[in-house]
């Protein structure tokens, strides 16, 4: 296979990659919205360790485990960062993020 025809496989990957990093998003987004109408807190290092476990289970190289740990870290802040963002545009004073129209009123008020 020519260089060009494996750039355009890995090309074909990366597309795949945004759309399952976006699916898990919007699956980790609902969670945290089940998760704030239980008033559980956002954070979960059990599970977060859980998905580390799962991730390298599967791995069979050539990435070594802790590459894919890195890269599942990244995913888990990235979501997580995400979770806190949402929150603060709905205005989520329960978790403390007052959100644009609570602070605007404030501190017009």
């Amino acid at each position: 296979m020519s260089i060009e025809r494996l750039r355009d496989c890995i090309d074909e990957l990366d597309r795949k990659l945004v759309e399952l990093l976006n699916e898990r998003a919007r699956l980790a987004l609902k969670i945290a919205e089940k998760k704030r109408a239980a008033g559980l807190p956002l954070s979960s290092p059990e599970r977060e360790s859980q998905v580390l476990e799962n991730a390298t289970a599967t791995n069979h190289g050539p990435l070594p485990r802790e590459a894919i740990q890195r890269i599942f870290r990244t995913v888990i802040a990235e979501c997580r960062a995400l979770e806190e963002v949402m929150a603060f545009d709905r205005g989520d004073e329960a978790r403390g993020h007052p959100g644009p129209d609570s602070r605007c009123q404030r501190e017009a008020g």
